[in-house]
C-alpha cells in the first residue's frame, strides 16, 4: 500500500464521485458570497494551496488591528488577514490526508475529517476572489468561520479512532508525526479563526445582528489544547480577541492547582500542596485556555512525582520567572516534581 504522491489525483471512496461533473469556478461564485464551492471545484484547488508556504502565526499578528471595540476598518482588515490564512492552512491539512494510504483514508472516522476539512474549505473560497467590503460581508463572513469552528471541534478524538482502527496499515510512528503535526495546525487554525470570531462581538455596533457561536460544550474545551476561553464581548479589560494581554500567570497556576489537587486527594487519598514562588505578580499577552492546558498538565505530572515519591510533606513550588527577550516557557525543574515558569 502506497501513499499517494502530492501529484495524484485523489477522491475519497464515493461511488457518485465519477458523475460529478468538473468544472471552473464561475463567475457566481463572487456574487455570491454566501454560496459553496462543489467538492470537485474544492479538490482541483487544493494542489495549488497546498503548495503556498504558511504564514508563521504569532500573538503579534493577532493583536495587531488594535484593542477593542475596533473600528469598522480594523474589523474589516481582521477579516481579510483572517480569510488570507485560513484557506491555505486547511489545504495543507487537506493534502496531508491525501498522502496516507488510501486504506487508511478509507476509514470512515478519517474520511470524515477529509470530508470536514473539504467542505470548511468549500465555504471559504467564494470569498478568496473578492473582497470583503462591509460590516455585512463581515458578518456573513464571521458566520462561516463559527461554522468551521463548530465542525472541527471534535477532530483530534476521531482521527485517534480512525488510526486505532487502522493500525495494521500504517506504524506507530507515522501515526504519532501525523498527529503531532495535525493537532499544531489546528490549534494554529482555531486560534486565527476564533480570534477574529471574539473580535467581531467585541467590536459590535452589530453584536446583536447575529447570534453567538455555540460554546456550551465545555466537556469537549476541557481537554483540547486548540480550544479557547471564551473572553468578555464587552471590549474592556485586558482582552484582544481571545488573548489576555496582562495574563497573570500566578492565577492560572492557583486555579489549576485547585482542579489536579481535587484529582489527586481522589485517586491517592493526599493532596499535595504547592508553593508559587519568584514573582507572582508578572504577567504578559498569552491564550488563557492553553495556558491552562498547559499548566494542568505539567501540575498533574508534579503532583503524581510528589505523591509517588512520598514527597507529599513538601510543598511543590512553582518559580516565575520572567527573563527579558524570552517568550513565556512553562517547563518543569530539574530533579524536583515542580514546574518553573519562565
Amino acid at each position: 500500500l502506497q501513499p499517494f504522491s502530492s501529484s495524484s489525483r485523489f477522491s475519497t471512496p464515493n461511488p457518485h464521485r465519477d458523475q460529478i461533473q468538473h468544472s471552473s469556478p464561475s463567475p457566481s461564485h463572487s456574487s455570491q458570497p454566501h454560496a459553496r464551492y462543489s467538492r470537485a471545484e474544492t479538490e482541483d484547488v487544493v494542489p495549488h494551496l497546498a503548495k503556498k508556504p504558511m504564514h508563521p502565526l504569532s500573538l503579534a499578528d493577532l493583536v495587531k488591528h488594535g484593542r477593542p471595540p475596533l473600528s469598522a476598518e480594523a474589523l474589516l482588515a481582521s477579516a481579510r488577514f483572517t480569510l488570507s490564512l485560513l484557506p491555505i492552512r486547511l489545504a495543507h491539512r487537506i493534502q496531508a490526508l491525501r498522502n496516507l494510504p488510501y486504506i487508511v483514508v478509507s476509514n470512515p472516522n478519517i474520511r470524515r475529517i477529509y470530508d470536514n476539512y473539504t467542505h470548511s474549505l468549500s465555504t471559504l473560497l467564494p470569498w478568496q476572489g473578492r473582497t470583503i467590503r462591509d460590516l455585512d460581508d463581515e458578518i456573513r463572513f464571521t458566520e462561516v468561520l463559527a461554522e468551521l469552528v463548530q465542525t472541527h471541534t471534535d477532530t483530534i478524538p476521531i482521527l485517534a479512532r480512525g488510526f486505532l482502527e487502522c493500525r495494521k496499515y500504517i506504524s506507530p510512528g507515522e501515526v504519532t508525526r501525523f498527529l503531532d503535526e495535525h493537532l499544531r495546525a489546528r490549534i494554529g487554525t482555531r486560534l486565527i479563526a476564533e480570534q477574529h470570531i471574539a473580535l467581531h462581538y467585541s467590536s459590535a455596533p452589530h453584536a446583536k445582528r447575529v447570534s453567538s457561536p455555540d460554546s456550551s460544550d465545555s466537556s469537549s474545551t476541557a481537554d483540547d489544547p486548540s480550544s479557547t476561553s471564551a473572553p468578555p464581548i464587552t471590549g474592556t479589560g485586558s482582552y484582544i480577541g481571545v488573548i489576555d494581554t496582562a495574563l497573570r500567570p500566578a492565577t492560572i497556576i492557583d486555579s489549576c492547582g485547585g482542579f489536579v489537587a481535587d484529582i489527586c486527594e481522589l485517586n491517592y487519598g493526599v493532596r499535595p500542596r504547592w508553593l508559587i514562588d519568584g514573582e507572582p505578580d508578572t504577567t504578559f499577552a498569552f491564550v488563557p485556555m492553553h495556558l491552562e492546558y498547559i499548566v494542568t498538565e505539567l501540575l498533574k505530572n508534579a503532583f503524581r512525582a510528589t505523591v509517588e515519591n512520598g514527597m507529599n510533606r513538601e510543598p511543590v513550588v512553582i518559580t516565575i520567572a520572567p527573563e527579558q527577550a524570552v517568550e513565556p516557557v512553562v517547563a518543569p525543574l530539574p530533579g524536583s516534581g515542580g514546574v518553573e515558569e519562565r
